[in-house]
């Protein structure tokens, strides 16, 4: 996502409005999947050795925009519903609508598990939200020895209200696992991981009201700004995380198949 070179930025309008259009576009996208409400698009060709972008919508009935913005928001909720996940926190905040954070999640055997430092951005729209991240390198944040550290080049989520009690939500993303992993096996199981983690998602939305209720019900730190208690960030701290920079981890002798069982959502 970054516009000069090595330069760390924050995201402005004009990056909001073409990660939108990116999501809303058919224009160079092939469809991959469509079956029950989800749909798979990528961009790019599956035997090359990039990455590709993969978009995926879902339709989510009975959940409002709202609720669904909330839930990606929600640290403490992903937990309950994001059985991938090993780790995640926010590291500082930059702006009222940006942060840095790290994640980290169980890739099935033989592989590495996988990690990322991120910033991440925000920007409500009436009744539409969008939330965009890319990797950064953060000094105090190195990558670690038992995790691949992966690189996400853009991956972000567009939810926009479909009346007062249901939504569509898009995800568009492009992440380099890094390790040893041929780029043709990571476009290929991304495009049958994706609808596993969309549902996912839709369904941490029904139950995410029943369960706010009970937890700090008033916190929304992404909603009410004044909330916020994490260290401020300076981007000055802050480099470009590049994916060639990282050293490569053997993961040889992988099969497709170990891939198959894993439903990550970056």
């Amino acid at each position: 996502m970054s516009r000069e070179g090595d330069m760390v930025y924050i995201p402005d309008d004009s990056d909001f409005s073409s990660f939108r259009d990116q999501c809303e576009s058919l224009e160079g996208w092939q469809c991959r999947y469509n079956k029950a409400g989800v749909t798979v698009w990528s961009q790019g060709q599956e035997e090359s050795c990039t990455v590709q972008k993969i978009k995926t919508r879902i339709s989510c009935k009975d959940v409002p925009a709202e609720t669904l913005y909330d839930v990606l928001h929600d640290s403490r909720y992903r937990q309950k519903w994001d059985s991938n996940m090993i780790e995640t926190y926010d590291i500082g905040r930059l702006t009222v609508n940006a942060d840095v954070g790290y994640y980290s999640w169980k890739c099935p055997s033989p592989l590495k598990n996988r990690d990322f430092v991120t910033l991440r951005s925000w920007l409500p729209l009436g009744n539409d939200y969008m939330i965009i991240n890319y990797s950064v390198k953060h000094p105090k944040y190195p990558p670690r020895k038992d995790f691949v550290r992966a690189v996400s080049l853009q991956t972000g989520y567009l939810i926009k209200a479909n009346g007062a009690s249901a939504c569509v939500l898009y995800y568009l993303t492009q992440v380099d696992p890094r390790g040893s992993l041929p780029k043709w096996v990571v476009n290929r199981v991304s495009q049958f991981v994706a609808p596993k983690a969309m549902k996912k998602i839709y369904k941490a939305g029904l139950k995410y009201p029943e369960w706010k209720r009970k937890h700090d019900p008033g916190y929304k730190p992404w909603v009410y700004p004044e909330q916020n208690t994490l260290p401020s960030v300076s981007l000055a701290e802050l480099s470009l995380q590049h994916a060639d920079s990282l050293e490569n981890i053997d993961e040889t002798g992988l099969h497709e198949e170990h891939l198959s069982t894993s439903d990550h959502e970056a």
